[in-house]
C-alpha cells in the first residue's frame, strides 16, 4: 500500500515538472515572437493590377471669338448720327456711326475739282509734247503738279470716309462707347463687334496630356449652358512651350450651332479620346513616395520592404498608371510607408 502511494507520489510530481516547462516553453515563445514583431514594421498593401486605358481627358477653358474686333475711330469730331445698338448684326462695311463731315466734304470737292484739272493739263501737254509743241521739262512740270493734287485728293477722299465709322467683319455689336453728339478723336474705340459664326476655345493642358493630343484630332465640348448637347470641335495648336505653370496653351476651333448658339466668354469642357492602352499596371496614388518629379513606392518582398524608382503615367481616378517599375505581382505598401526606408522588415496587417 505504501509503495502505491509512493509510486502516485512521483507520477504527480513528474505530470507537475512537465506542465510547468512546457509553460514557460510557451511564455518563451510568446515573448521572441512579440519582440520579432517589435522589430518589423506594420503596413497594409494592394497587388498592381493590369487595366485597359483609354486615357479620356476632360478639360475646361473659355469659348472665345475668331473675329472679335475693337471698332476705332480714325477722325476727329462730334458725331451726328448713330446706326447700331447693342445686340444687332451688322455685315462687313456697314456704318455705325456718322462724324460731322460738312468741312471734309467740301474739302473733298474742292480736291476733286482741282484734281480733274490737273489731270486734264497733264493729259493735253502729252499730247502736245508728241507733236513736239512743248518740251520735255514742260511736261515734267505738269506731271508733277499732277501728282501733287492727285496726293491731295486721294487725302481728302479718306478722310471723308472716315467719317463714316465701319464695320470690318461682319457680326453682333457687343458694345457702343459713343451717342449723338459726342466727340470723338483718332485712336478713340467706340464699340466692338464679333463674330460668333466661328469660335475657338483655349485651355491649358498638362505635360501629359499635352503630348497625347494631335493637331487636327476632333474633340467634343460640352456646356453647363446646354446639358445634353455635344459640339465637335478641332485642335488647331499646341504650344511647344510651357507656362509659368508648366501648363500647355491649347486652342480648339468651333464652328456654332444655329440651335444652340454658343457665346463668347461662355466656359467649355472638353473630351478628348488618345489611343487606348492595354495591360496598364495601376496602383493607389496613396502608394506613391515623394512627388511625381522623382516617384517611388515600396514594394513587400518576402518579409522585407524594397524601395522602388517608376515611372508615372496618366492619372486614373484615384490611381495612377505606372509605366516603368512594377509588375502585376508587385504587393505595394499603401499604408505606414512614413516609417519605412529601404530593406526594412515589415508586417502585413489588414
Amino acid at each position: 500500500m505504501k509503495n502505491w502511494k509512493a509510486i502516485l507520489g512521483t507520477v504527480v510530481a513528474l505530470v507537475l515538472i512537465v506542465f510547468i516547462l512546457l509553460n514557460n516553453k510557451s511564455k518563451s515563445d510568446a515573448k521572441a515572437k512579440s519582440v520579432e514583431t517589435l522589430k518589423s514594421s506594420p503596413v497594409s498593401v494592394v497587388q498592381a493590377k493590369k487595366q485597359s486605358l483609354s486615357d479620356d481627358i476632360s478639360q475646361v477653358g473659355t469659348i472665345t471669338a475668331v473675329n472679335d474686333v475693337a471698332i476705332v475711330s480714325e477722325t476727329q469730331g462730334r458725331v451726328t448720327a448713330v446706326y447700331a445698338k447693342v445686340g444687332d448684326y451688322k455685315p462687313a462695311g456697314s456704318v455705325l456711326v456718322q462724324v460731322d463731315s460738312e468741312l471734309r466734304s467740301a474739302a473733298y470737292v474742292s480736291a476733286e475739282v482741282a484734281y480733274q484739272k490737273a489731270k486734264k493739263d497733264f493729259d493735253r501737254n502729252d499730247a502736245l509734247l508728241k507733236e513736239g509743241g512743248i518740251s520735255d521739262s514742260q511736261l515734267e512740270g505738269t506731271r508733277l503738279n499732277f501728282k501733287t493734287v492727285e496726293s491731295q485728293f486721294i487725302t481728302a477722299r479718306r478722310q471723308l470716309s472716315d467719317t463714316r465709322i465701319k464695320t470690318p467683319i461682319s457680326g453682333t455689336v457687343t458694345a457702343r462707347t459713343v451717342d449723338m453728339g459726342t466727340m470723338v478723336s483718332p485712336g478713340m474705340v467706340i464699340g466692338n463687334v464679333v463674330d460668333i459664326s466661328k469660335l475657338k476655345l483655349k485651355f491649358n493642358a498638362a505635360e501629359l496630356d499635352a503630348f497625347k493630343m494631335k493637331t487636327g484630332d476632333e474633340v467634343t465640348i460640352t456646356t453647363d449652358v446646354y446639358p445634353g448637347v455635344k459640339y465637335t470641335g478641332k485642335i488647331e495648336t499646341v504650344s511647344f512651350k510651357a507656362d509659368d505653370a508648366h501648363t500647355y496653351p491649347v486652342e480648339v476651333s468651333i464652328v456654332n450651332s444655329k440651335e444652340n448658339p454658343l457665346r463668347a466668354g461662355m466656359f467649355g469642357r472638353v473630351s478628348y479620346k488618345a489611343a487606348a492602352r492595354d495591360n496598364a499596371i495601376v496602383i493607389p496614388r496613396e502608394a506613391l513616395v515623394g512627388s511625381l518629379k522623382t516617384p517611388q513606392v515600396y514594394v513587400v518582398a518576402g518579409d522585407v520592404a524594397k524601395l522602388r524608382d517608376v515611372i508615372v503615367g496618366s492619372e486614373v481616378g484615384t490611381n495612377l498608371e505606372i509605366r516603368s517599375g512594377l509588375s502585376e505581382t508587385d504587393q505595394v505598401v499603401v499604408s505606414g510607408q512614413n516609417n519605412l526606408r529601404d530593406g526594412v522588415a515589415v508586417t502585413i496587417v489588414k
